[in-house]
C-alpha cells in the first residue's frame, strides 16, 4: 500500500467516524457546558479522534470507501464520549487557570502601595521623545541592555544606538529639569559604543 493510499484510507475512516459521532458529541457537550465552549471542545475532540483514529474501538482498520454504512455508533460512541469528556476537563482547567490569573492580577493591582512614586512626569518626558528614541531608552533603562545589545534588538548599529541614547538622555534631562544627564540611571561609560 502506498503512502497516498494509506492517507486516503485514514481520511475515509475519519470521515466515516465523524459522520457517526459529531452530532451525538455535540449534544453530549451541550448538556455539560455553555454554548460558548461547545464548539471549541468539539473541535479539540475531533482533532484527538483524528490523531488516534487507529485506537478507536469498533472502527476497525479495514478499507472504508465512505459508501458503506460506517461504524456502529454503539461500538465507537462510548470511547468518543470519553475523549470528549477529557477535552472538556482540559478546557475547564484552562479556563480556571485563566480566571485565577485574572484574579491574582487584580489583587496585585489593589495591593499596589498608595505611596508609590508618581512617574507621570517621567512618562510625559518619554512620550515627548521620538518612537525609536523611546525604545532605545526603555531597552537601556528598563531592560538593562548595553548599546550593542540594543543594536541587536532594534536592528540599528551600536554607534547609532549610542548616539540616540546620548541625545535622548540629554532631552530627558532637560525636560525633567536635571543639570547632569550622567547621573540619570547608569554609569557614564554605558552610553558609549565601545560596549
Amino acid at each position: 500500500m502506498t503512502e497516498q493510499e494509506a492517507s486516503r484510507m485514514r481520511r475515509a475512516r475519519f470521515e466515516s467516524l465523524a459522520h457517526v459521532v459529531v452530532e451525538p458529541l455535540h449534544r453530549y457537550l451541550l448538556r455539560r457546558t455553555g454554548v460558548d465552549l461547545v464548539e471549541d471542545v468539539l473541535s479539540e475532540t475531533m482533532l484527538v479522534l483524528w490523531r488516534r483514529i487507529d485506537d478507536v474501538p469498533g472502527l476497525g482498520t479495514g478499507s472504508m470507501s465512505g459508501s458503506g454504512p460506517g461504524p456502529d455508533p454503539d461500538d465507537v460512541l462510548p470511547w468518543c464520549y470519553g475523549v470528549a469528556r477529557g477535552c472538556l476537563a482540559n478546557a475547564r482547567r484552562a479556563d480556571g487557570r485563566r480566571l485565577r490569573l485574572v484574579e491574582r492580577l487584580g489583587r496585585a493591582q489593589e495591593r499596589a502601595p498608595a505611596d508609590a512614586a508618581d512617574h507621570g512626569e517621567l512618562h510625559a518626558a518619554l512620550d515627548a521623545l521620538a518612537e525609536q528614541d523611546r525604545e532605545v531608552v526603555r531597552l537601556w533603562a528598563w531592560e538593562g541592555l548595553a548599546p550593542r545589545q540594543i543594536a541587536e534588538a532594534t536592528g540599528m548599529t551600536p554607534n547609532a544606538v549610542s548616539i540616540r541614547l546620548h541625545r535622548a538622555k540629554r532631552k530627558l534631562a532637560a525636560q525633567l529639569g536635571r543639570k547632569d544627564a550622567e547621573h540619570a540611571g547608569h554609569k557614564s561609560d554605558e552610553g558609549r559604543s565601545s560596549q
